[in-house]
């Protein structure tokens, strides 16, 4: 099965936070958290948001950037952002690819995004508005990956409890 790399530079919102692992967790996505983070890991807000989904995803924390760059060298970054020059449905994204989200309030580093200007992404909205949610952001970028990539390995038709389709 193909994966998905989950980046998050300095999270501040632990309940983003959780949203995301439970993302993650749903899609098998791997989970980068990089440091300094705004909340400690066993706050209880992030794992409300979380539910009881954290032993079922891989999570790999990193005290830095340099850090995280150190330890990922040859990977594929997608850093998401309302900067991007290009949408984020005109990427093919590749398997183990690594999509990056900035902090909730500051976004990611201008100088990564200066230096990295043909992976920067955007998702279109209205000129007025300044963001979507973080952990919005993150679902719909790793499903518009799944649909590139045609759902495989994934369950893609629900059953009732009740009754039966056929």
């Amino acid at each position: 099965m193909k994966t998905i790399n989950i980046v998050l530079f300095q999270p501040q919102i632990p309940q983003n936070t959780g949203n995301i692992a439970r993302t993650c967790a749903a899609t098998g996505a791997r989970l980068h958290l990089v440091g300094p983070l705004g909340f400690v890991l066993d706050d209880k807000k992030l794992k409300r948001a979380g539910l009881d989904y954290w032993d079922k995803l891989s999570v790999k924390l990193y005290d830095s950037t340099e850090d995280f760059y150190a330890k990922n060298p040859d990977g594929k970054f997608y850093y998401f952002t309302t900067k991007g020059l290009n949408k984020y449905t005109d990427v093919n994204y590749p398997d183990n690819c690594y999509i990056v989200f900035g902090r909730e309030d500051k976004g990611i580093d201008e100088e990564i995004l200066f230096n990295n200007k043909e992976s920067c992404v955007r998702m279109p909205m209205l000129t007025h508005i300044r963001s979507l949610n973080l952990s919005n952001t993150v679902a719909i970028a790793t499903y518009e990956i799944l649909r590139q990539w045609d759902f495989e390995g994934f369950e893609i038709s629900g059953h009732l409890t009740k009754y039966d389709w056929e």
